[in-house]
């Protein structure tokens, strides 16, 4: 169905009257990184011949797009390890071009991000998020295993300097980088990004544990606030982040609290994975499989009616909860396997 007035696709809408316009997809489940709260430092990755093609992805994209997605991120793993991956962001930027998409985006650990960042700002992306929890070399490398800040921060210089807004992803970790939290905040307002700050979700079995991770972002936003003027912001994203202005650097910080207070209610996206698996929230397991319907016909209408009865069902919330019992992840799946 169309909206004559905009001549574009309307939104799916799903059974709590929720527009789905969001699409995330993940191209890759590997990573240069082993980051502590995301990922075993000994992972068993897919073999790569049960990934989507490129132009598989391409194709899935393009049907959500014609069923009223608005904005497309592409996340992994990290998405700029895929070979060729760059192939992708040129195909999908024609939606740009025709406006029947309004942003193209990314979510990266930023270590490909030099090498890359003209290339990602000719194919029309205007913004992206790196992630990014700590300015302390040693610490960096403990947080990621394998990373390297320094090349993290030439990317996100190259980045700015290739006209892309870069908004900073930091995981608050209890015990970790809480104590750097306001540095964090400075350095990228003194640099013209945005930050948020994630609590620490229970997906996949990793270690250490996330309960002696997890910090409350209500405990974050309390100590920012004894040292900056800080005020609600009605800045918006289309993601789950809620952010305030800070006066005195003049700069936005994002809450994106799944745990403290979860953002269910308003929520517009789903995911697909790099094999095609849909899911419709985050923190439940129910999913939906779209490689086959893809591979099944050159057309799209198998395509098209797995995705229209997977939106049907999409839940109301998350059942996400640090398990202090158990200590169990609510989700058994990384979130390397979901995308970012």
């Amino acid at each position: 169905m169309f909206d004559q007035a905009a001549t574009r696709p309307l939104p799916m809408i799903d059974p709590y009257g929720r527009s789905i316009d969001y699409l995330r997809v993940s191209v890759t489940d590997r990573c240069d990184f082993r980051c502590v709260y995301c990922m075993s430092e000994n992972m068993a990755f897919l073999p790569k011949k049960d990934l989507l093609t490129l132009e598989e992805l391409d194709r899935l994209c393009s049907a959500f797009i014609g069923k009223g997605v608005r904005k497309l991120r592409l996340t992994g793993g990290e998405p700029l390890v895929r070979k060729d991956v760059m192939t992708l962001f040129r195909s999908l930027s024609r939606h740009l071009d025709h406006g029947t998409l309004d942003e193209l985006t990314l979510t990266t650990n930023g270590s490909q991000l030099a090498r890359h960042a003209a290339d990602l700002a000719a194919c029309g992306i205007r913004r992206i998020n790196v992630s990014l929890d700590t300015l302390d070399t040693a610490k960096f490398r403990e947080i990621t295993r394998w990373g390297d800040l320094d090349a993290v921060v030439k990317g996100i210089d190259a980045a700015l300097a290739a006209g892309i807004h870069v908004k900073i992803n930091a995981v608050a970790l209890r015990g970790v980088n809480e104590a750097e939290i306001e540095d964090l905040v400075a350095w990228a307002h003194g640099k013209g990004m945005d930050i948020s700050f994630i609590e620490v979700m229970p997906l996949g079995d990793i270690e250490p544990s996330r309960l002696d991770q997890y910090l409350p972002l209500s405990l974050l936003r309390a100590r920012l606030g004894e040292r900056w003027t800080l005020t609600e912001s009605p800045h918006r994203t289309g993601g789950p982040a809620r952010y305030v202005d800070v006066a005195e650097t003049g700069g936005r910080v994002g809450f994106i609290t799944p745990m403290t207070h979860n953002f269910c209610e308003s929520c517009n996206r789903v995911r697909i994975t790099c094999t095609g698996t849909l899911y419709m929230c985050l923190g439940q397991d129910d999913a939906a499989d779209l490689r086959a319907p893809l591979r099944a016909s050159e057309s799209n209408d198998l395509l098209s009616e797995a995705i229209d009865r997977a939106i049907a069902r999409k839940p109301k919330g998350h059942d996400f909860v640090i398990d202090r019992r158990t200590r169990q992840p609510a989700v058994s799946r990384h979130m390397s396997m979901t995308g970012g």
